[in-house]
C-alpha cells in the first residue's frame, strides 16, 4: 500500500495499527464501497488458454482472498501477497512439507500440540527425524542443527504454547542460515504487532488465522507468509493442490476482525499484564508466567525482542491438579474452553490432554485474556482462587 507524504515531503510510514484498518481496502471510487466485496462463485467465465494470473475456478484463487492477503502482508512487512488456508494446521502442513522424506526438523520442546502431533506424524510416515529443543536455550538450538547431516527446518515459536517461553529468534535466524538451514515462525501469540520475524530474516510466517488475528472465535483458518517469489509459488501449488482452501466467507469475517486487531490486542496486553501482576502476589497462586513480570525468565528477550508482551497466563495454583480443577470450575466469567485469541477471556488446564508435552506441568493452567473489563475479570479470578483456601 502506498504511504501517504509527510509534511517534509517524505513518505511517512504508517503504524500497524493503521495498516490494519487501511489495507486490502477496494480503490477509491465515487459511490463504490468502502468494504470489499464477498464473491461467492466457485468457477469464473474462462475461454481460451488462460492469461497468467486469470480467475478460473476458487480453489487456486478468488478476489474474496485478495484483500485479507495483502493486509496481512503489510503488517508482516512481507514482499509477497500472504496465502491463506482452510485453518492453521493446514498453514503449518504446508510449511511443514519443506522438510524432505528423511529429513530432520528441530522444533521446541514446548510448541502447539498438534504442531508436535504432525513432526512426529512425518516420522512415523516418511522418515523424518525430530529433534525437540529447548527454544530458549540458543546455544543448544544451534548445536541441534548440526551434527551429523545438517536440518531440513528449523521450527520456532515464540512465546511459546503453552509455556511462554521466549525465542532469540534473530540469533536463531542467523545461525541457522549460516548453516543453510531455513526457518519457520510461528507468529500466532504475537501477533504481527508484537514481531515481524520475516524483517530478521525468517523465511517462513505461519499464523492460524483462527486466533488474534480474526479474534471472535467464529472461524477456522491459517496463513502462511514469506519474502521469496518462487517460495510463495511453491506454497501457492501446495495449497492448490491439497484443496487446503479457505471459503469466501470466512476470510471477509476475518478482514474484519482484522481491522480492530490493534485495538483488541492492546487492551488485552494491558490487561493481562495487570492480571499477572496481582496473580503473582497471590497467596493461591504458586506459579505465574508472563513475559512482562520483571523476574519472568523472558522478559528481558521480550522487552528487547516484541512490542507488547502478549495476553497469554501462565498460573499454577496452590495445591495442584485437583486446584486448577477446582479454579476452572468456579469461574463464571472466564470461559472454559480450548484455543485463544478471542474477545472473550478463557481458560483450560492444558494437560487433560493426553497428547499435551509431558514436560508441561500437570496443574498449568493457560489463561488467554480477552477485551473485557480488567477489575471483572480479577473479581471472577481471585474469586475462584479464594475457594481454594476455603476446601
Amino acid at each position: 500500500m502506498h504511504a501517504p507524504i509527510g509534511p517534509e515531503g517524505r513518505a511517512h510510514e504508517l503504524s500497524p495499527a493503521t495498516i490494519a484498518v487501511t489495507s486490502g481496502r477496494p480503490g477509491r471510487v465515487s459511490g463504490g464501497p468502502v468494504n470489499p466485496p464477498v464473491v461467492l462463485s466457485s468457477t469464473y467465465v474462462s475461454a481460451g488458454p488462460p492469461a497468467p494470473g486469470e480467475l478460473l475456478y476458487t480453489r487456486s484463487g478468488t478476489e474474496t482472498w485478495v484483500p485479507f492477503e495483502r493486509a496481512l502482508a503489510d503488517l508482516e512487512h512481507a514482499a509477497q501477497p500472504a496465502l491463506v488456508f482452510a485453518s492453521g494446521m493446514a498453514a503449518i502442513a504446508a510449511a511443514m512439507s519443506l522438510v524432505p522424506h528423511g529429513g530432520r526438523v528441530v522444533v521446541p520442546r514446548h510448541a502447539y500440540q498438534v504442531t508436535l502431533m504432525f513432526a512426529d506424524d512425518l516420522a512415523a510416515r516418511a522418515g523424518v527425524e525430530v529433534v525437540r529443543v529447548d527454544i530458549a536455550d540458543t546455544a543448544a538450538v544451534l548445536a541441534a542443527l548440526g551434527g551429523t547431516g545438517v536440518a531440513s527446518l528449523l521450527w520456532v515459536e515464540s512465546p511459546t504454547n503453552p509455556m511462554l517461553e521466549i525465542a532469540d529468534t534473530p540469533a536463531l535466524i542467523a545461525g541457522a542460515h549460516a548453516l543453510g538451514v531455513p526457518v519457520a515462525v510461528d507468529n500466532t501469540f504475537a501477533t504481527p504487532l508484537g514481531q515481524q520475524p520475516l524483517t530478521w530474516g525468517a523465511d517462513v510466517v505461519v499464523h492460524s488465522v483462527t486466533k488474534y488475528l480474526a479474534g471472535h472465535s467464529d472461524v477456522v483458518l491459517g496463513a502462511v507468509v514469506v519474502n521469496d517469489a518462487d517460495l510463495h509459488a511453491r506454497f501457492h501449488t501446495y495449497r492448490t493442490l491439497h484443496g487446503s482452501i479457505a471459503g469466501p466467507w470466512e476470510v471477509w469475517l476475518a478482514l474484519r476482525g482484522l481491522r480492530t486487531l490493534a485495538l483488541r490486542v492492546g487492551r488485552s496486553q494491558d490487561t493481562a499484564a495487570e492480571l499477572a501482576r496481582r496473580l503473582a502476589v497471590h497467596p493461591a497462586v504458586a506459579e505465574v508466567r508472563h513475559p512482562s513480570l520483571p523476574g519472568d525468565p523472558g522478559h528481558e528477550r521480550a522487552a528487547r525482542l516484541m512490542t507488547g508482551f502478549g495476553s497469554i497466563i501462565g498460573l499454577r495454583p496452590v495445591g495442584g491438579v485437583a486446584a486448577a480443577d477446582a479454579v476452572v470450575a468456579a469461574l463464571k466469567l472466564w470461559v472454559p474452553a480450548t484455543s485463544l485469541g478471542g474477545v472473550e477471556s478463557s481458560l483450560e488446564r492444558r494437560r487433560r490432554f493426553a497428547t499435551e508435552a509431558k514436560t508441561v506441568p500437570e496443574d498449568l493452567l493457560r489463561l488467554s485474556v480477552g477485551i473485557e473489563d480488567v477489575e471483572d475479570l480479577w473479581a471472577d479470578l481471585s474469586h475462584a482462587l479464594a475457594t481454594l483456601t476455603e476446601r
